[in-house]
């Protein structure tokens, strides 16, 4: 739902610039000629990114900035869940907008989170959601999209790979995590989640070797899943950040059982009834239909 990281900070600077060119249309006539021809060196705006309703380049020319959904209700959750969501975390909410596109509904159907402090959401990507799974489904893809702004305050995560997989499993581990905790989403069973990591899961990609690779269906699958059982502690994002990625990397690589996590054993009694499940779900071993009834 986001691309990697150098990208999005390109698109962030890029909207920042754009939209601050809609209040400013002329060169300074205060300007001296040097001054002047200093500054139309600097590359300037287009006639599109001039117009004020144009987003960025990240969504098609025909796209627009709203404030709203098609009705109230809808709005008024999105800003809840945003403002939830931050609370979580001791932050206070990012700028939140739609993005719609009347000429090509479909170019909507994503969602960025930028690291300038806001998240763009596309109509189309909503709606598909809340049709496959209600309420729950865009509240965990909004929680995924915060999990990248943690990421980006706190320089997370702690490893790198040379796709975007890290951060977007971790930003899936998020979700899972705000989905459970009782000051987030309060779910307590991780099968009353299951419409918001089947929308997940579905939307994984086998394209290991492509830079924006957001890990395979069975890994969003794992990555939910452990971002839920770790909701059983209340965490910073940067001790989250250590927890998710110590027993992750263990299963992707099969060393968690070479080492304990030290510094919080009791996460690590509770985790370690749960590490060969994450295994088999990530390898595909626990089929789809048996996730959907873990407990």
């Amino acid at each position: 739902m986001k691309q990697n990281l150098n990208f999005c900070l390109l698109a962030g600077a890029l909207a920042v610039f754009t939209l601050s060119a809609c209040n400013d249309e002329s060169v300074n006539e205060n300007l001296s000629p040097e001054q002047t021809l200093e500054s139309l060196k600097i590359e300037q705006p287009t006639d599109l990114e001039k117009n004020c309703n144009y987003v960025d380049q990240s969504w098609s020319p025909n796209a627009v900035l709203t404030t709203i959904l098609q009705n109230t209700t809808d709005t008024n959750f999105m800003y809840s869940q945003m403002n939830t969501i931050a609370s979580l975390w001791g932050r206070s909410a990012p700028l939140l907008r739609f993005v719609n596109d009347p000429y090509n509904y479909n170019s909507t159907y994503n969602a960025i989170s930028y690291s300038g402090g806001k998240i763009y959401y596309g109509y189309a990507i909503f709606y598909d959601a809340k049709s496959k799974g209600g309420n729950i489904v865009n509240a965990m893809i909004l929680a995924h999209e915060y999990g990248h702004q943690l990421q980006y305050i706190y320089n997370l995560p702690n490893i790198q790979e040379y796709t975007a997989r890290p951060m977007e499993l971790e930003a899936d581990g998020f979700a899972g995590y705000y989905l459970r905790r009782p000051n987030g989403y309060n779910q307590s069973s991780f099968s009353q989640i299951a419409a918001a990591y089947e929308f997940a899961q579905s939307i994984g990609d086998y394209s290991t070797s492509s830079p924006n690779h957001h890990g395979t269906p069975a890994q969003r699958r794992s990555a939910v899943r452990l971002g839920f059982l770790l909701g059983q502690y209340s965490l910073s994002a940067v001790d989250f950040d250590y927890n998710f990625l110590y027993y992750y990397q263990g299963v992707l690589n099969g060393t968690y059982k070479s080492g304990r996590n030290l510094n919080n054993p009791e996460i690590d009694a509770y985790m370690s009834s749960y590490i060969d499940e994450l295994k088999k779900i990530q390898s595909g071993e626990i089929s789809e239909e048996e996730f959907k009834k873990l407990k």
